[in-house]
């Protein structure tokens, strides 16, 4: 089979290899093309569709082009299949031929040649229509690259089926592998790399696609021993990486490699990889997750993930957590990101507030790294920053260590793979057997763990009965009660709970823990500056508070005061902002809302905010009970439209960039202060304190501000959301970071 010798210099980042085609098809007059994804910021499966053709390289015009083109020009490249397919340069416009226009396929076609076409090099369109492609990831199995050497300074990038650390038989048993022999698959074949031209730079590469922050040294005699002892089968290249790539896939292909046996890599052995975990995966033996997850990191943090490694990008400046701009954000800034907080290379770059919206100021804008900076905070940006919005926070998600954690747990009966009965894989009597989880205590927080150990986002709902799925009935005995979670924890094994000894009193079956999840969450945050700017002092006469009385919302003294008598109230405005990605909606359905005859409405949530007033040692010296809300859209950004309102027996929530106001004017929302005695307190909110709908964030939940009593004034000051501050402010405001409140 022939094929056009390589003769342009290439753009960066781009993939470029040549595909097998069958002789026939080369011999029937079809003309043999290469193909190649190319463009800046893109996943190595993603890019501007690239075609060598008469010894150039060329574009794709966008007219006609479908997911069936899509198709074909991912199988091509070795992709199993098109995800999707994008018109107008996404991946930035090309330069010189475009060599095809009006590209038709039916989807079966070996070779995009073999479309239907204007012809090539005929086309009126301009490289603003270039047409790019995004190809799932899985390879094609037994797919065999042919690589061009023809020109080795076209710089080829490396393309294989597979990567994979290959551990010793000593450390099988560790989780995660941090440390092996590297291996690819090409062709089908499992083979080593030479380690004669392998450096440092391509180790980080390796050590970053597993999710691990750094390489790191090895007993090199006891792998050369055992090198001896092992068959070799040397792939034909070697690696050149800069140390930047999120990806092997992204590196150059080196010099190809004469395969002579034995004598193949004669100054050297087998690639062995080793990499320094981060602390949150500390190699254990596989029994032994006992650690909950605690970032420790103090300049920089991930907030509003579900996943561990994944996060809205927020940085610590003069003791304030803010967010990071997207302008100009890439995947090399957010892998310094991913890498300072212990986890690999990044996966990807996210823009446009993706992962929720954040608070406070933006610290950082037009963000540039050069890849090896130990943190985001020694790179590059404009201090300025002047000109972005929190709906253009910055935000990333990072390659992670394989833990193995989705195989110890499962769902079980649901109508799709977000729901079920939990089923854990326990050790009983010597051997390990599926049960199920007592529903005692069984709430969010649980369910938030189990939805990310298995990889499936955030919990929307917690059942503590399960009689309508069907699970698996040799799973029916509980192995587990007494489950309680912080929401920190990797795996329901890391949460409190009983151990050994299981103790259930209403037992599995129908009673047994369920769960099911969603890809995306609410955030509710309060605006720390409303409550600040409207706080005051009313005196209003017990018989004008007849209706909040009934809602019990003064304090006990109340019961045994005079209705001419005056009850002292600390008045303010409350405005609850959703910054994330879905609605807030109340967990109980309207048919089980309560009715409130005095205020004419529904109420939707049992407990929704708590108002108290704290002394400066922790002792709670007044509280307000506005414990149940009529949920609704007030105002709302700039075009989005209002969806919940209460009137009427209407819907009820608050939706996506939109804020519920409760104005200081209202009944119950208020403090009752009428046996407080002058001092300085802390004044508290927090909203949805038993966890009952879930959210991306629960630390920005309660607001806390100073307040100074006189007896007839009172000053709120220094008003500040859960994580807003550095650690250094806890000692003003104790349990802000950690929003460390009981839920249940």
């Amino acid at each position: 089979m022939t094929r056009a010798a390589l003769t342009l210099q290439a753009p960066p980042f781009y993939l470029s290899l040549t595909c097998q085609k069958d002789r026939e098809e080369s011999n029937s007059g079809t003309p043999v093309i290469q193909l190649r994804l190319a463009g800046e910021n893109r996943k190595h499966h993603e890019g501007r569709v690239e075609v060598f053709y008469n010894g150039v390289w060329g574009t794709v015009c966008d007219d006609d082009f479908s997911i069936y083109a899509a198709q074909v020009v991912c199988r091509e490249l070795g992709f199993v299949d098109a995800e999707s397919w994008s018109p107008s340069a996404k991946y930035g416009r090309g330069e010189g031929q475009i060599w095809l226009d009006n590209v038709y396929c039916a989807g079966g076609e070996k070779s995009l040649a073999q479309c239907g076409s204007n012809g090539f090099g005929v086309s009126d369109c301009k490289h603003s229509e270039d047409v790019g492609v995004v190809c799932n990831q899985k390879r094609i199995a037994g797919f065999k690259f042919i690589r061009n050497q023809a020109n080795s300074e076209e710089g080829l990038t490396v393309q294989v089926e597979d990567v994979r650390i290959r551990a010793t038989y000593a450390h099988r048993k560790r989780v995660p592998i941090t440390e092996g022999f590297l291996e690819v698959k090409d062709g089908g074949k499992w083979r080593q790399i030479c380690n004669e031209e392998w450096t440092e730079m391509n180790s980080r590469v390796i050590c970053g696609m597993y999710g691990f922050p750094g390489e790191k040294r090895f007993n090199v005699k006891s792998y050369k021993l055992l090198a001896k002892r092992r068959k070799k089968n040397y792939w034909g290249f070697s690696v050149n990486c800069t140390g930047n790539e999120a990806n092997l896939a992204t590196c150059k292909l080196g010099r190809a490699i004469e395969l002579k046996g034995n004598s193949t890599c004669g100054k050297g052995m087998p690639v062995v990889v080793s990499c320094v975990p981060g602390r949150a995966f500390a190699p254990s033996v596989s029994t032994g997750f006992r650690k909950a997850y605690r970032l420790e990191q103090p300049l920089v943090r991930l907030r509003g993930g579900a996943m561990i490694g994944e996060g809205r990008v927020e940085v610590l400046k003069n003791g304030v957590w803010g967010t990071v701009c997207d302008d100009n954000w890439n995947i090399r800034a957010a892998t310094v990101v991913c890498r300072e907080l212990g986890f690999g290379s990044a996966k990807e770059a996210l823009t446009g507030a993706r992962l929720g919206q954040g608070i406070g100021p933006v610290h950082m804008n037009e963000v540039e790294c050069s890849g090896f900076e130990k943190s985001l905070t020694e790179c590059h940006f404009n201090r300025d920053s002047l000109g972005c919005s929190h709906e253009e926070d910055a935000a990333v998600r990072c390659n992670i260590p394989a833990m193995g954690f989705h195989n110890r747990l499962r769902l079980n009966g649901g109508r799709n793979p977000y729901e079920g009965r939990v089923e854990v894989l326990a050790e009983r009597n010597g051997s390990l057997v599926w049960g199920t989880v007592c529903s005692d205590s069984w709430g969010t927080m649980e369910a938030m763990v189990v939805c990310r150990q298995l990889g499936l986002g955030f919990a929307s709902h917690a059942f503590q009965e399960t009689w309508y799925w069907q699970g698996d009935s040799s799973a029916d005995a509980v192995v587990m009660s007494g489950v309680r979670c912080s929401g920190t924890e990797l795996t329901l094994d890391q949460c409190l709970h009983h151990g050994k000894y299981v103790h259930c009193p209403r037992g599995g079956g129908r009673f047994a823990a369920g769960v099911s999840c969603t890809q995306t969450a609410p955030d509710l945050v309060l605006s720390a500056q409303v409550v600040e700017q409207t706080t005051y002092l009313e005196d209003r006469p017990m018989y004008a508070l007849q209706c909040a009385h009934e809602e019990n919302c003064l304090s006990s003294s109340a019961n045994k005061a005079d209705a001419s008598s005056y009850r002292r109230l600390l008045r303010f405005s409350s405005q609850i902002h959703n910054n994330g990605q879905s609605d807030f909606r109340p967990r109980a359905a309207p048919h089980s809302w309560v009715w409130h005859e005095c205020h004419r409405h529904y109420h939707s949530m049992e407990v929704f905010t708590h108002y108290d007033l704290i002394s400066l040692n922790g002792t709670k010296v007044a509280e307000g009970h506005k414990a149940s809300f009529c949920l609704e859209d007030t105002h709302c950004d700039d075009g989005i439209q209002k969806r919940y309102e209460c009137a009427n027996f209407g819907a009820q929530g608050i939706t996506v960039g939109c804020w519920d106001t409760y104005r200081h004017d209202i009944d119950c929302q208020w403090i009752d202060i009428t046996d407080v005695k002058p001092g300085d307190y802390i004044f508290q909110v927090v909203i949805n304190p038993n966890y009952e709908v879930a959210e991306s964030d629960y630390t920005n939940n309660i607001l806390k501000c100073r307040s100074r009593y006189d007896g007839q004034r009172i000053w709120t000051y220094n008003c500040r959301i859960g994580g807003s501050v550095s650690s250094e402010a806890e000692e003003t405001f104790p349990g802000l970071l950690t929003n460390q409140l009981s839920h249940r």
